[in-house]
């Protein structure tokens, strides 16, 4: 994804509709913050950049003395507030781009939830290269859907290839390989986290699609209630009243690079 198509489906994350519907996203596993936890030195301050509703942030306040959090939409940064934990004094929400945001370094770990490929890897690498403390690592945290091979599953794919303007074959492996290719990172470490269920009504399934920014009413705009009818077609046609999958958590941490 070229840095302009990013910045424009970018755009849908200062949707409110966007906004109310991450509440839907499946959280990241505790596994994976015993992970983080093991990578934090000190100065024990946490940048946790391009930090959405908080999802990161606020359980990151158990082990951490102060988390800066960044996010370039305010309606992310305000709903992050909201939530539970959201009004912890060692929070510092900035409503900014990591590209240019004013931060406080040095930080004892950078994190990045499921959003540094929306960022500039030109920019932000070398920011967080100056920014981490000695001994401080990058740790990139995300989470994989793993859906069950199922008839239903390639059906619902196909559907979901002809409505994003995303290629969806991506994972965390292929984006990190791609940064280490292009000389922005030097991944040293990676942990998986054990898979966890979950499930979603059929509302709730689809809400949760509408909380991504290829497939959000902001992005698709009035084609967005076809691919809700045709949606609720393909999970009707296979009898499923709720969508069961598994998510792991996974998180790569080491060196950005750049000057």
């Amino acid at each position: 994804m070229s840095i302009e198509n990013a910045r424009e489906l970018g755009r849908a994350f200062a949707d409110p509709d966007v906004v109310r519907n991450y509440r839907h996203r499946p959280p990241y596993p505790d596994e994976l913050f015993a992970v983080i936890e093991g990578l934090l030195v000190a100065p024990r301050v946490v940048l946790d950049a391009g930090c959405g509703t908080g999802a990161l942030t606020r359980r990151l306040t158990r082990f951490a003395d102060r988390v800066d959090a960044v996010d370039p939409s305010p309606a992310m940064i305000a709903e992050a507030r909201r939530l539970p934990g959201g009004d912890d004094p060692r929070i510092r929400w900035i409503t900014a781009r990591a590209e240019d945001a004013p931060l406080a370094p040095p930080y004892g770990l950078i994190t990045t939830g499921a959003s540094l490929h929306w960022m500039d890897p030109k920019i932000v690498m070398p920011r967080f290269r100056e920014a981490l403390a000695p001994g401080a690592s990058l740790a990139i945290a995300d989470v994989e859907w793993v859906h069950p091979d199922h008839a239903w599953r390639s059906e619902f794919v196909a559907l979901i290839r002809r409505y994003s303007p995303l290629d969806h074959g991506d994972d965390v492996a292929a984006f990190v390989g791609r940064l280490e290719k292009d000389g922005h990172f030097a991944p040293v470490g990676q942990e998986r986290t054990s898979a966890v269920s979950v499930s979603f009504s059929v509302d709730e399934y689809l809400a949760l699609l509408a909380s991504t920014s290829s497939l959000s009413r902001a992005t698709l705009g009035p084609r967005r209630a076809t691919f809700e009818r045709e949606a609720r077609d393909v999970l009707a046609r296979h009898g499923l009243e709720r969508v069961r999958f598994d998510v792991v958590g996974v998180v790569v941490w080491g060196q950005p690079l750049g000057r």
